[in-house]
């Protein structure tokens, strides 16, 4: 009977949480059409996914470093090959089969660099990326909330310098699928991710002497997930949304749509700034427009219902000044060099990947490095 008692509130919040989700899908219905409400459930499953397979990008390449495991890491691997099967050949040929879909695929130099290593260190200090701080803050982690407010605010002061950055030198845009078409570029992107995930094994098993089992999936409705289903159930979303949006799955310039709004709507006259002179009628007209902002709106409450029903919705509200001041450094760290960078690791590193993009490697790259940093500043700061 207590136990009954218990779940009673967590029901609630689900059944809540799944009638705002509908609400947002009919907004977004009304104010861009059928296929804008589609992406909205898109958004939702992938907030489902998210948090049942606690999917994060964060957590994976920390572990490589402090704890030499790599099942994290080879998961992500999947998730880019699974998507790619699909992207590849829906960009070069998805106008002739009647679904015309198009990549990220953009010039890679000093700002995106220096944007890339930003978010590197950020998220670590955040202890989320961009999907990790959407369906952590939607499963009730009220520092989470914190951090994403940091990140919208980072993301619109970077809309306010991000025509000075551009003036930095940088390479040009190339596409592995322009150059070796979608085979060899298919072929190419495996071959370089089969590399990697030799090596991540080759590491546990230098420190461990064995490969970690990957945890098992427990309940399709309460999780949790392996990671493995869960890079199955991403891929899914990657793939929907090149289907049905047309183009690879983002989530950062949602927040700085939402900072600029709301600067704008404050009498801060943004729609002046070179970033928004280009995109004012985004400003002006309603977020239900904004195919990647619904998307997000989809993951926040897609993973309040799974941590609801999973019976794991439970904010904290005590939180130590290290936890505040980590969560701020740490986004507007992430939402400053998202928007130097192209993105996050969904929109830069995984979309520019499933692109066939070299950014996205590069992107890789650099974030990484940052990561490193910001692993080391955890470290010190005692945050593990």
């Amino acid at each position: 009977m207590a136990s009954t008692i218990q779940q009673r509130p967590q029901v609630g919040v689900a059944v809540i949480a799944a009638a705002v989700l509908a609400v947002v899908a009919f907004g977004a219905y009304g104010a861009a059409g059928p296929r804008q409400a589609v992406a909205v459930l898109i958004g939702g499953f992938a907030g489902v996914s998210l948090y049942n397979a606690s999917f994060g990008f964060t957590a994976a390449w920390r572990r490589i470093v402090t704890e030499k495991r790599g099942g994290g890491l080879r998961a992500q691997f999947v998730l880019i090959l699974l998507t790619s099967a699909v992207s590849f050949p829906l960009i070069a040929w998805g106008r002739e089969l009647g679904w015309p879909a198009g990549g990220f695929v953009f010039p890679f130099g000093v700002a995106a660099a220096m944007g890339a290593f930003m978010f590197g260190v950020g998220m670590q200090l955040g202890g989320g990326c961009g999907s990790g701080t959407l369906f952590t803050a939607g499963g009730g982690s009220t520092r989470m909330m914190i951090t994403l407010a940091a990140f919208i605010l980072g993301s619109v002061a970077a809309t306010a310098h991000l025509h000075l950055w551009s003036r930095l030198p940088s390479l040009p845009a190339v596409s592995l699928i322009r150059s070796f078409g979608p085979q060899g570029a298919f072929v190419l992107t495996a071959a370089v991710l089969g590399l990697a995930a030799l090596a991540t094994v080759r590491i546990e098993r230098r420190a461990h002497g064995e490969i970690a089992p990957a945890r098992p999936t427990v309940s399709l409705i309460k999780g949790p997930w392996s990671p493995m289903l869960g890079a199955v159930m991403l891929a899914l979303v990657g793939i929907a949304t090149f289907v049905v949006v047309g183009r690879p799955w983002g989530i950062t310039s949602g927040f700085a749509l939402w900072g600029g709004k709301i600067f704008y709507a404050l009498g801060i006259p943004v729609d002046t700034w070179p970033y928004w002179t280009w995109q004012r009628a985004a400003l002006e007209n309603s977020v239900f427009r904004d195919t990647t902002s619904v998307m997000d709106f989809g993951i926040i409450f897609g993973a309040m219902i799974a941590a609801a029903l999973a019976g794991r919705f439970a904010p904290v509200w005590r939180l130590t000044r290290r936890d505040v001041l980590t969560a701020l450094a740490g986004g507007l760290l992430m939402g400053y060099g998202a928007r130097l960078a192209y993105g996050c690791n969904i929109g830069a590193y995984l979309g520019g990947l499933v692109s066939g993009s070299l950014h996205g490697w590069l992107w890789l790259l650099f974030g990484f490095l940052g990561s490193l940093l910001g692993t080391r500043l955890r470290l010190r700061l005692g945050m593990g």
